[in-house]
């Protein structure tokens, strides 16, 4: 069973400052048990990697973005992913603003009837967050010295 048409329509907000902390992650997991419906989950977490760039460690990823466009966006993706498969229901979250190594940054949810649906819709759903998503990221070394971050 797929979630009501006029929800559907709907440009959610996706975007928090700061880390995803792991009680928001929690809270989204625990509010689906009354949905008996629903019989997988799929969860993809982002996470600011300490990478070493050049010698210098990444100690924190500040995240930007143009919020209209990337809501639209985002909204978009949604729409598509719930007309390929059959979800029960999806919730992403994008951080904004400064996210230290270590700390999740991005956290995507999909329930599905079945488990297929959820692992295939999760996959896609990140793919086109990467994709099509106008979030920037600004990598900021130990020694506080940037670097814009491309994904790879």
């Amino acid at each position: 069973m797929s979630e009501p048409a006029a929800d559907k329509r709907k440009v959610k907000s996706i975007f928090v400052e700061g880390p995803i902390l792991p009680e928001r992650i929690a809270a989204s997991i625990a509010a689906h048990q009354s949905r008996t419906g629903i019989g997988a989950h799929d969860i993809f977490l982002g996470q600011v990697r300490a990478d070493v760039v050049d010698g210098r460690s990444v100690a924190a990823i500040e995240y930007s973005a143009y919020v209209p466009m990337a809501e639209e966006a985002m909204h978009r993706i949604r729409e598509e992913t719930f007309a390929l498969w059959d979800l029960s229901c999806m919730h992403v979250y994008h951080s904004l603003g400064r996210v230290e190594a270590g700390a999740i940054c991005l956290f995507v949810f999909v329930s599905a009837p079945h488990r297929q649906a959820a692992f295939d819709a999760c996959r896609h759903v990140v793919e086109g967050i990467k994709a099509h998503l106008p979030v920037f990221g600004r990598e900021v070394f130990e020694d506080q010295g940037h670097q814009w971050k491309t994904n790879r």
